[in-house]
């Protein structure tokens, strides 16, 4: 159980600067245009890779396949949206509101809970910066992300329980890929006429996708939800670093102690499991 909370400190990293890189494509691609060339791929390879054994799937795990598609199309192209008008470190710190509601509803003992308010103040600390203008359909669209993934939690869990190995990630992201098809399929097609682009959908897709749907899947057979939902605050930390050394986005004071403040519920909540 100790590897468990490594995967997923890995695949918060990979998928934030996967973000970054993915933000730097739009003016090519646009938004959803890069979204559905990243589940595309990646559904590809994971596809070639596991070779799921379909007829075996019981009716629950397509359900339960289909469903993590349409969560996972939904948190990325509404995440993809708002990163067009608010920073990659308020838009992951908005849709983390979902995951963090996922280990609150899920706790069982007063010290998880502890811990869940700690990553809280952080998420809101880092969030809260006097004097910015940010627009309301932008934090709207990051907070309908964050439902999306608590979504992604519960239904990843899901499947890993009713599916052996990681054989429901690629039915999953063919469902997303579907769903975002035809949101992403204009800004898509500037592929056509510059292959080149595709060296960049990849790297996003094995960064953002691949990568970590499945070790995010590996650790949550391992982990309950609810230290899964902790260890995801991490993910705004690793939102506004990505953003710092990729998109060159700063910090300021108040994000530094947020930071700091997730980094502890991450930690607390990690020796809970030795």
């Amino acid at each position: 159980m100790s590897g468990a909370p490594l995967l997923v400190l890995v695949s918060v990293a990979s998928i934030q600067f996967g973000s970054a890189v993915g933000r730097t494509l739009f003016d090519d691609l646009g938004a959803t245009g890069v979204v559905l060339l990243r589940v595309s791929l990646a559904a590809l390879v994971l596809a070639v890779v596991t070779r799921p054994r379909l007829r075996e799937w019981s009716r629950a795990a397509w359900r339960a396949a289909a469903m993590l598609g349409v969560s996972v199309a939904g948190l990325n192209l509404l995440t993809a949206l708002a990163m067009r008008t608010i920073p990659l470190g308020v838009v992951v710190t908005v849709s983390f509101l979902g995951p963090l509601t996922v280990s609150l509803v899920q706790t069982r003992r007063l010290l998880d809970l502890l811990w869940a308010l700690l990553a809280g103040a952080g998420v809101a600390l880092l969030w809260w910066n006097p004097g910015a203008s940010l627009p309301p359909g932008g934090l709207l669209l990051a907070a309908l992300a964050g439902v999306c993934g608590a979504g992604y939690i519960v239904l990843t869990a899901r499947i890993g329980n009713l599916v052996p190995g990681v054989g429901g990630l690629p039915v999953s992201l063919t469902v997303a890929a579907l769903v975002a098809f035809p949101f992403g399929v204009t800004g898509a097609s500037a592929v056509i006429e510059r292959p080149a682009l595709l060296i960049g959908a990849a790297s996003v897709a094995l960064l953002q996708t691949v990568f970590p749907y499945v070790l995010e899947l590996l650790a949550l057979r391992r982990i309950p939800t609810r230290v899964f939902g902790v260890l995801a605050s991490l993910n705004p930390a690793a939102a506004a670093i990505a953003g710092l050394i990729v998109l060159g986005q700063r910090l300021g004071t108040a994000q530094l102690v947020a930071l700091a403040l997730v980094t502890l519920a991450s930690a607390g909540v990690t020796a809970r499991l030795r």
